[in-house]
């Protein structure tokens, strides 16, 4: 980020590598977390989705604070100055790895690293093979996916559009900042009142409602909330309002049976598989929204069909629905996974010396403790 405010007239190759070096950093911060709540989740079941609770209201804090500014800030600034900026949050990254506590490994065993990553390998697909893992991670990837990304045609619309509200980039920031505090609301919800729900049903209602608050944007475009007399800036901040908050709930339970699909050994190299094929979903949305947009002609400037697309979008939202007999009507606090894959003796052990470190895969083992 720091490379990239210090170049105007970066060419663009170098400019596309800074970024994808930017966002494997942050990739990279983001599994290591996972990996200490996936391996936290799998000893203490019960707290799994306190754990989920907390790293969520974090997030939330996080983006509430990064929205709020986002706008100001490229207004005083500049693109450029909010890319210096930004590798602020890398620094702090980096000084809680370095304040981290873990206990140094002395005389690595590098010729076990092959064959420890091929046990993990083995493991990962005997895990992969049980119905109790492949039938979630198949909803959840179709959950996703189906969920078409048309954000980009919203925001333009909303924007630059002729017969739109006209909202700066500074609006949109704090629109985006309110839309956190629900965000924030919801996760504390989930906490106290509905962590304790089997993940069918609150998946069912989640995705449900995940459909009809789509159509609050089709009451937008529509313009027909000026037909009621709510003015667009009111209307939108509800809008967002209630995506990131059902959206959010949506994620929730989805995060926690993650976790306890995740056998011992390897949590945090499965749980980063897991989150993979998430994002796989979040991939093709956007192809999907992108795909879209492009059939019913809406451009930056053109955006009469935009209402239609949203209804198809609406409609595809609900259709997840048709698969929820994928996900197990199972207690959120006790265990998922086979006993034949929880015991297993494939999956990747840690020395008891090593327990109190957070590893994604046991590849170097310390000698000592052979």
């Amino acid at each position: 980020m720091l490379f990239l405010s210090l170049h105007k007239n970066l060419h663009i190759v170098f400019a596309l590598l800074s970024l994808t070096a930017g966002s494997a950093g942050v990739a990279i911060a983001d599994v290591t977390v996972d990996a200490c709540v996936a391996q936290n989740s799998g000893s203490h079941p019960s707290l799994a989705a306190d754990m989920q609770s907390l790293c969520s209201l974090s997030s939330s804090i996080g983006a509430l604070v990064g929205f709020s500014l986002s706008g100001t800030l490229v207004h005083l600034l500049g693109p450029l100055g909010v890319y210096g900026l930004l590798s602020i949050p890398a620094v702090l990254v980096f000084l809680v790895g370095v304040l981290l506590k873990e206990p140094q490994t002395y005389n690595f065993a590098y010729q076990q690293v092959n064959q420890n990553f091929t046990d993990a390998a083995k493991a990962m697909w005997k895990t992969l093979k049980c119905p109790e893992v492949w039938r979630p991670c198949l909803y959840m990837y179709l959950s996703f996916a189906l969920s078409l990304d048309i954000q980009e045609g919203m925001f333009y619309w909303a924007t630059d559009s002729d017969g739109g509200p006209h909202f700066s980039k500074e609006s949109i920031g704090y629109i985006s900042a309110v839309g956190s505090v629900g965000s924030l609301l919801v996760t504390i919800l989930y906490q106290y009142g509905l962590k304790d729900y089997c993940f069918r049903d609150l998946l069912f209602w989640t995705q449900l409602l995940h459909g009809l608050s789509g159509m609050l944007d089709l009451l937008l475009v529509l313009r027909l909330n000026l037909k009621f007399g709510i003015p667009d800036y009111f209307f939108v901040v509800i809008d967002a309002s209630v995506s990131q908050m059902i959206g959010r709930l949506k994620w929730m339970p989805l995060l926690v049976l993650s976790s306890k699909l995740c056998p011992p050994g390897i949590e945090g190299t499965f749980f980063a598989l897991l989150m993979s094929i998430d994002n796989t979903g979040l991939l093709t949305s956007r192809w999907g929204g992108g795909l879209l947009l492009h059939v019913f002609k809406v451009t930056r400037t053109q955006f009469d069909n935009l209402w239609l697309a949203i209804l198809i979008r609406n409609i595809l939202r609900i259709t997840p629905l048709f698969v929820l007999f994928l996900v197990p009507r199972s207690d959120p606090n006790s265990s998922i996974l086979p006993d034949e894959v929880s015991d297993s003796k494939e999956n990747i052990e840690t020395p008891a010396t090593e327990n109190e470190n957070i590893e994604l895969v046991a590849l170097i083992h310390n000698m000592d403790a052979r």
